[in-house]
């Protein structure tokens, strides 16, 4: 190290004006040379700082680029059933149209039946059911009655004995008759004004259809002016004082 610095000194000197190495004893006394010191031992370590100041924010990076489309992933779990719709409704409006009219003739079919089950039946104990065709309300009445009051009775509510006045309606009346449990009934014919002239409750005439039974009519002890249906569907003329359940007649018009 000690002859590194005298290289140093020597160096110095030698750049001194004149470019010679030449000295005075004076300039040697007033000649100065500082030269570094050696190195001292390394101090202890200082006590931390404070925080400095937060920085400034950096600019935006730039976007990244995508990346690349992953795989397809697993199906995943089924979720739960979800409530049952209404059920939807075809649009058929023919066929709706259709239904819509057969309800209303429902409706008018029972408004009717309705009030005629409220004004013209007696108790129901005393009735067994109604039997109808496109016209007429058939109501067959458990009380015995000779013909005459069976007649007013019929009357009362609108109606009249029991007419029948072809095949179907004597059909109907004889299982209306059978279905009730019954043997015979008064009907609406009767030969009360002229003997051997049997015309309907309302008068009117027989003309082509009869249902007599074999040997009928025979006016027996002459006194029967009056005719009952069995449940056969024949006919008997019988005595008009007698007794018995009755079947009557109603028009849908009047009804």
């Amino acid at each position: 190290m000690k002859q590194r610095l005298a290289l140093i000194g020597l160096a110095f000197l030698w750049l001194l004006p004149g470019g010679h190495p030449q000295q005075t004893a004076e300039d040697a006394c007033s000649l100065h040379i500082l030269v570094p010191g050696l190195k001292g031992d390394a101090g202890e370590k200082g006590d931390k700082g404070a925080p400095g100041r937060p920085g400034r924010v950096g600019p935006t990076g730039e976007k990244g680029a995508v990346g690349d489309k992953g795989q397809k992933g697993g199906v995943g779990r089924h979720g739960k059933v979800g409530p049952i719709g209404s059920k939807g409704i075809p649009c058929e409006c023919s066929q709706l149209r259709k239904a819509i009219g057969e309800m209303d003739n429902q409706v008018t079919q029972l408004t009717t039946e309705l009030k005629f089950i409220k004004n013209a039946l007696p108790s129901p104990a005393a009735v067994a059911g109604v039997r109808e065709t496109d016209s007429k309300i058939y109501l067959l009445v458990k009380e015995e009655k000779r013909y005459v009051d069976a007649q007013l009775s019929c009357q009362g509510r609108g109606g009249t004995l029991g007419m029948p006045k072809d095949e179907a309606a004597n059909s109907l009346m004889a299982a209306y008759i059978a279905q009730a449990g019954l043997a015979r009934v008064f009907i609406g014919i009767n030969d009360l004004e002229r003997e051997g002239t049997f015309v309907y409750a309302d008068r009117s005439p027989m003309q082509t259809f009869s249902k007599w039974r074999s040997g009928e009519p025979n006016n027996a002890y002459d006194e029967e002016d009056c005719v009952e249906m069995v449940a056969s569907g024949g006919w008997n003329d019988v005595a008009c004082h007698v007794t018995m359940h009755f079947l009557c007649e109603f028009d849908k018009e009047h009804v």
